[in-house]
């Protein structure tokens, strides 16, 4: 049987052929970069998934910024330094505040920066590291809790807690648990 009879296709022109081959390489190359972007979006999100509220207040150092705690007292002031537990703030007039991470509720003015990963000493310094600082040097301070504020000396800061002396009344000490912490505050 031959195909040059009557009602046989004729043959298709080469060039038809190529651009259906370079039809479907462009399909192929659109599916390829849309799969890229697919990828690199996927990645983004894993990694901001990892990424903590303290390093991107480390990142922050030198930002000023609002961090408002529990019953919505604010601290506005300047990132002075920062922890995986704490941040520390310069409020102005000689005044700081230390404020324990987990007493955060929000946060203005942190962009969206990163700090690369804390090292083996700077993990180590724990919001205790930092309160046993202030009791060394016998700073008097204002103690935020959800109870309230109490003013006075840091005596002995234990593993999760703090003893504080109060100034009035004299000698009262005050205990005050780290999950009670939003804040303190020097004087």
């Amino acid at each position: 049987m031959s195909d040059d009879g009557p009602g046989a296709r004729p043959p298709v022109p080469s060039h038809r052929w190529e651009q259906l081959f370079t039809d479907l390489e462009g399909q192929l190359a659109a599916g390829r970069a849309e799969e890229a972007r697919w990828d690199v979006a996927e990645l983004t999100r894993a990694e901001r998934g990892r990424v903590a509220l303290s390093d991107r207040l480390r990142a922050a150092t030198g930002a000023r910024l609002r961090i408002v705690t529990a019953h919505e007292e604010p601290l506005d002031g300047v990132v002075v330094d920062a922890g995986a537990q704490w941040v520390l703030l310069d409020l102005g007039a000689g005044r700081r505040a230390v404020v324990p991470t987990a007493a955060v509720r929000t946060v203005e003015g942190l962009g969206a920066g990163v700090a690369p990963a804390a090292g083996r000493l700077e993990s180590a310094l724990g919001l205790g590291h930092v309160l046993r600082a202030l009791a060394r040097d016998r700073t008097v301070v204002t103690v935020r809790t959800d109870a309230g504020e109490v003013t006075g000396r840091l005596d002995r800061v234990g593993a999760d807690h703090l003893d504080l002396t109060q100034l009035t009344p004299v000698g009262r000490v005050v205990i005050v648990p780290f999950g009670a912490l939003l804040a303190v505050v020097s004087r």
